[in-house]
């Protein structure tokens, strides 16, 4: 078996597939145990974001694994080929060591991958799918991770898409002092997304959450109000601002009821920025034109001159993947000896049981311990020198100069004079 990583990202898919095979959390652990239950993965990881979803396994081969995702998502033989990029074990080690460290972001350098990495492993670690090789993988993946943040530069000049939210609609709204802000959800990008705007002083600010009690936990921090969803379709023309992230399976925010509430605000318009991955607003409710809507996708743009400053830190810090990387492809070929030093050990603890057994009998006998002493070691000395001997006597010119030049190697023997 191997290692293998297989998924695509916001470089090689488009946000309408990436939607479409991104995992839920409430079925993230049943799909574990759905795909380590083919014979073909021994072990299996899934990070699922909204800019990614990568099965990171260990396994016979990846054909396998792009059936599953394909069947568990209910998609089409071979729909997700054009998108999928499949890395074998070099490649996988190092990507997983890229992603852990913001290189492979949308955003280079951004924080909340490693957290997501780490909840992915969290996940399969209950889901009882995650074996040695993927532990080792992944504590290592966030050991590199923590050196390239402490020994480059790499993320000083990150910008946060919520901080890209902001400078978005800085470019729409002449002052944000004037405008009323909604944020949808309560998970760490409303989170941040709360902090920058709040850092801008919105007229108001109001979370609207699922449940009202973790809403009002984080409107408390930030002076904001609080409602559920449910009160919705009732307050969102009262809103400029809207950003949203949650983990619904289906959209939050319909064009119908954004429509509605277009028209009860004579038409000022609104600015949506979506961050959610399957997307919390309707793809159709851009067709609106007072509504300004933005998916995570669009965002990107907003960060790409920041890319030129970190030229020297994305440098350094690939150098560094590198050289971690080929450490651990180490560790991961060493395994493969593992069961022929195992065999080896339980083959001379059988020779030495044997010698023992014999110099006991010999003393139980009345045998001198000195003369036992001598015995036991040269039948060990024989038992020990008997295959490579053996080898040698029946081996043909051309295999017998092979195994002259490994003993001499093995045994560090003297040049033959």
């Amino acid at each position: 078996m191997s290692l293998y990583a297989l998924g695509l990202n916001h470089s090689t898919a488009p946000l309408n597939v990436r939607e479409m095979i991104a995992f839920h959390t409430d079925t993230l652990g049943a799909a574990l145990r759905d795909l380590i239950g083919s014979p073909k993965v021994k072990e299996a990881a899934i990070l699922s974001t909204c800019n990614r979803t990568e099965v990171y396994f260990h396994g016979t081969e990846p054909a396998p694994v792009m059936d599953w995702l394909e069947g568990f998502h209910r998609l089409p033989k071979a729909s997700l080929a054009p998108y999928l990029y499949t890395l074998p074990q070099d490649k996988a080690v190092l990507h997983a060591f890229r992603v852990a460290s913001g290189l492979d972001s949308m955003l280079l350098g951004e924080p909340q991958i490693l957290g997501q990495m780490k909840q992915a492993v969290k996940t399969a670690e209950a889901a009882g799918s995650l074996g040695l090789v993927l532990n080792r993988l992944f504590q290592r993946t966030f050991a590199v991770a923590k050196d390239v943040r402490t020994h480059t530069d790499i993320g000083s000049a990150s910008i946060s898409m919520a901080a890209a939210a902001v400078r978005l609609a800085e470019r729409i709204f002449p002052s944000l002092a004037d405008e009323r802000v909604l944020l949808i959800g309560a998970g760490q990008m409303i989170e941040l997304a709360a902090t920058h705007f709040a850092a801008r002083k919105p007229k108001s600010i109001t979370v609207a959450n699922r449940t009202l009690e973790r809403g009002a936990q984080l409107a408390s921090r930030f002076g904001a109000d609080a409602i559920t969803l449910n009160g919705l379709p009732e307050r969102l023309a009262e809103f400029d601002i809207i950003v949203t992230s949650t983990a619904s399976s289906l959209p939050i925010l319909g064009k119908g009821m954004l429509e509605r509430a277009i028209k009860a605000r004579q038409h000022a318009p609104m600015f949506i920025v979506d961050l959610a991955v399957p997307r919390d607003v309707e793809p159709e409710a851009a067709e609106l034109d007072d509504v300004f809507l933005y998916s995570i996708d669009d965002l990107a743009n907003i960060v790409k001159d920041n890319l030129a400053i970190r030229g020297d830190s994305v440098r350094e810090a690939e150098v560094l993947i590198a050289e971690q990387a080929q450490g651990f492809l180490r560790w991961l070929d060493g395994r493969t000896v593992v069961p022929t030093i195992a065999a080896l050990q339980e083959h001379h603890d059988r020779l030495r049981a044997t010698e023992l057994d014999r110099a006991r009998r010999l003393l139980t006998a009345g045998t001198g311990a000195e003369q036992v002493l001598e015995q036991l070691a040269r039948g060990l000395t024989n038992k020990f020198l008997h295959p490579p001997m053996q080898a040698l006597n029946n081996a043909g010119a051309a295999e017998r100069a092979e195994l002259l030049s490994l003993l001499h190697h093995l045994y560090d023997l003297p040049d033959a004079k």
